[in-house]
C-alpha cells in the first residue's frame, strides 16, 4: 500500500520569509520550487527542497503578513537534513553565525555522527552525517 503514499511536505510558520529563503537555500543549497502569495487570506506560502514538488518531501514555510514569530509550542521536534562531512559542514554554519546547539559527533551508543542547529525562527534541525554508521554502510546497522 505503501506506493499510493508519499511524504508531501512539512509546513512550519516563519516570522520574515526572506530571512528563512535564504537560510535554506545558502546554508543547505536547498531551492525555491514553488511561491504563492494569497493576499486576501494574508499569507505567502514558499515550498523549498532539493527537487520538485510532484517527487520529493518540501519544506513549507508559511508567512503570515505581520506576523514577526510563533511560539514552537513542545510537540515539534527536528527536521533533519542529510549532509557529508558533518564537522566541516558545521564549522561553515558556525563562521556564518549560525547557532550549534549540539556540536557534531557520535549518537550515544551508536555510529552515525549528528549535530544540531537552530534556523532563524528557532526551529531545530538535525544534521546527519550520511558517511557515518548504518548510513555509511547502505542502511545496513
Amino acid at each position: 500500500m505503501s506506493g499510493n503514499f508519499r511524504i508531501m511536505h512539512t509546513m512550519i510558520r516563519v516570522g520574515d520569509l526572506d530571512r528563512s529563503v535564504d537560510f535554506y537555500s545558502n546554508h543547505f543549497g536547498m531551492s525555491v520550487v514553488k511561491k504563492v502569495d494569497v493576499p486576501e487570506a494574508k499569507y505567502t506560502n514558499v515550498f523549498i527542497g532539493y527537487g520538485n514538488e510532484h517527487d520529493d518531501p518540501m519544506i513549507e514555510l508559511t508567512y503570515n503578513y505581520g506576523v514577526p514569530a510563533y511560539e514552537l509550542g513542545t510537540g515539534f521536534g527536528h527536521l533533519a537534513i542529510g549532509v557529508k562531512d558533518i564537522y566541516g559542514v558545521c564549522e561553515k554554519l558556525r563562521a556564518a553565525g549560525v547557532k550549534i546547539v549540539r556540536e557534531p559527533g557520535p549518537l550515544k551508543f551508536g555510529t552515525v555522527h549528528i549535530a544540531f542547529i537552530d534556523d532563524p525562527d528557532g526551529y531545530r534541525i538535525e544534521l546527519i552525517d550520511i558517511d557515518t554508521g548504518e548510513y555509511a554502510q547502505g542502511g545496513k546497522a
